[in-house]
């Protein structure tokens, strides 16, 4: 059974000079665009983080501050990504809990306004964890009988992923191939941001995950405590929780 495309998809992979969404930086991403008559387009890009990349975190992707000290940064690049994804639905393994969280924190800080609101996010691993639970080394193993070479590279992890998700396909004929039955098979919560600071009720109403206000409706919060919102858009929160947070203050002055 193969992806059932109502429009483009892009596999992508980060790789960055560590895993905190507001404070590290993107240092290499790769992108896989596959367009629903199978035509499929890549792109890569080594990225200058301006900031040092840790040691420990070069051992793992093999990135160093000497391989990416001449190359643009990501608002340099931002314009070019956000070509390639216009109108594309998103896919990548962790990509939920990582890859996407940094996408839109790094997108926003070159000035660069995406609306994930309006896509699909397919979580490769979600799934494979689902039906598994095993590595990316594993699931391209498993699924496609190969060996992954060069694992941690961008480029290698993007299109290992993309073929993992295909033999996902062959593999569980529960499985359904339009993508937003995939986005919804694999997300784990249902989160109005990407950091998991701000979640859904059951009624669809955006409540606090954490803190003090923890289970609280944020617009009544918002609305009973107003220094809390400046409290929050001057701490250390990733700008799209900001963003939403934001959203949310607007909606309800605008109902006043």
């Amino acid at each position: 059974m193969k992806l059932k495309l109502t429009r483009p998809i892009c596999f992508f992979d980060l790789e960055a000079t560590g895993t905190n969404v507001a404070k590290d930086r993107i240092v290499e991403i790769s992108i896989l665009k596959v367009y629903p008559n199978g035509n499929k387009e890549s792109f890569t890009y080594k990225v200058n983080p301006e900031i040092p990349i840790p040691e420990v975190t070069s051992k793992i992707h093999g990135i160093y501050d000497e391989d990416v000290k001449d190359e643009p940064t990501f608002k340099e690049l931002s314009s070019k990504v956000m070509s390639v994804l216009k109108g594309a639905d998103l896919a990548g393994y962790n990509s939920n809990r990582f890859d996407i969280p940094m996408l839109a924190e790094e997108l926003l800080r070159a000035g660069q306004d995406f609306d994930f609101s309006n896509i699909h996010a397919v979580d490769v691993q979600t799934i494979f964890h689902k039906k598994e639970k095993r590595t990316l080394e594993a699931a391209y193993k498993f699924y496609c009988d190969k060996e992954l070479i060069d694992a941690h590279s961008a480029e290698a992890d993007t299109l290992a992923t993309y073929e993992v998700l295909e033999g996902q396909l062959e593999r569980y004929e529960d499985l359904e191939p339009g993508i937003k039955w995939l986005s919804d098979f694999s997300k784990f919560s249902h989160f109005a941001d990407f950091a998991g600071f701000i979640r859904y009720d059951e009624e669809g109403h955006e409540i606090f995950s954490f803190g003090k206000h923890k289970g609280k409706k944020v617009a009544q919060v918002l609305d009973q405590e107003p220094g809390y919102f400046s409290w929050l858009q001057n701490a250390d929160f990733p700008l799209y929780t900001k963003k939403v947070i934001t959203g949310i203050q607007l909606k309800k002055l605008a109902t006043k």
